[in-house]
C-alpha cells in the first residue's frame, strides 16, 4: 500500500514525520531517498519527536550513524547514511542488521543498498515543488508487516 502527501513546509515535514513515528516500533527499517536537500534528515526529526528519543537529530553523512536512544522506555532510533557507502559490503560493516530487532532503522540514501536488512520496510520516497519549500512525500510499504498480514500485538496493523 502506498500513501502520498504534500507538505508545503518544512513545519509540515516534521509533522508527517511525528505522524510516520506512531506506525513504528522495534524492527522497523524505513528507506530514504530524494536529492540533496529533499527534507529526509527534516524528516527523522520529527520520526524522532514522535519516538521520543534523544537528540539532536542532525544529518549522519560524516559519521555514517547514529544511535539515538528513548527517553520514553521505547525503541531507540538508529539513524544512518548511506551516502557516502559504496555498496553492500560497507553497509555490512556498519552492523545495522545487530541492532535492527530493538530498535527503528531509518537510512537516508539507502535504496539499492538496504532492502536485504529486512523483508518489512517503509520505503520514503521525497521530491521538491516547484515552490522551493514544498516536498512531494510518497511512503510506500513492502512486506507482510505492511500490507496488514503482519499486524501482532506490539506493531499494530499499519494503516499504510
Amino acid at each position: 500500500m502506498t500513501l502520498s502527501r504534500h507538505v508545503p513546509t518544512t513545519e509540515d515535514m516534521r509533522a508527517l514525520g511525528e505522524e510516520l513515528a506512531r506506525l513504528l516500533g522495534p524492527g522497523d527499517l524505513m528507506v530514504l531517498s530524494g536529492p540533496l536537500g529533499a527534507g529526509k534528515t527534516t524528516l527523522v526529526q520529527g520520526l524522532a519527536e514522535g519516538l521520543k528519543v534523544r537528540g539532536p537529530i542532525t544529518s549522519p553523512t560524516f559519521v555514517i550513524a547514529r544511535v539515538h536512544p528513548s527517553l520514553a522506555g521505547g525503541p531507540a532510533l538508529v539513524h544512518a547514511d548511506a551516502y557516502r557507502i559504496g555498496g553492500a559490503l560497507e553497509v555490512d560493516d556498519l552492523d545495522l542488521d545487530a541492532s535492527l530487532e530493538d530498535s527503528v532503522t531509518v537510512v537516508e540514501w539507502g535504496e539499492g543498498l538496504v532492502e536485504g536488512l529486512a523483508d518489512d520496510r517503509l520505503e520514503v520516497s521525497i521530491r521538491r515543488g516547484e515552490s522551493g519549500e514544498e516536498r512531494f512525500v510518497e511512503v510506500r510499504g513492502v512486506g507482510a508487516r505492511w500490507n496488514g498480514t503482519g499486524a501482532s500485538p506490539d506493531r499494530p496493523r499499519s494503516p499504510i
